[in-house]
């Protein structure tokens, strides 16, 4: 069988992430508490052999304890393209995490609600904040 999505941010991500709870729970339980009927679409989906279908990104995510709006973001590109998911974020904006609303919801109060412009200062001292 082939790998098409092997090195797609999909495949990585759950590989990632399947790891990153291998001291709590097997990739059956994963699997299974993502509703997949075979145990072994885990495996068939961190070797690229498989999409995420879209409607299992909810409950993939929960399974894998991640927002499911990160995921839907990765899968979107991975199920459809990455200029069809460019338009498709373009015309219904991108899925936003709980993280990403939190910074929000901070930018907005410390703020005081002024919608801010982003200016070259403020883009340079949030870069700053991640080493960028």
């Amino acid at each position: 069988m082939t790998t098409p999505f092997k090195n797609s941010e999909v495949a990585r991500f759950i590989t990632d992430r399947v790891d990153a709870l291998a001291h709590r729970k097997t990739q059956s339980e994963i699997a299974a508490e993502a509703g997949f009927a075979n145990a072994n679409f885990v495996s068939i989906l961190k070797s690229g052999k498989s999409k995420l279908p879209l409607d299992r990104v909810p409950s993939l995510a929960k399974a894998l304890e991640v927002d499911p709006a990160y995921l839907l973001r990765i899968a979107l590109e991975q199920a459809v393209g990455a200029t069809a998911g460019k338009a498709i974020t373009e015309i219904f904006g991108s899925p936003v995490t709980a993280n990403e609303r939190a910074w929000l919801e901070e930018l907005r109060d410390a703020s005081g609600n002024s919608d801010p412009r982003m200016t070259a200062r403020g883009r340079t001292t949030l870069r700053g904040i991640f080493g960028k």
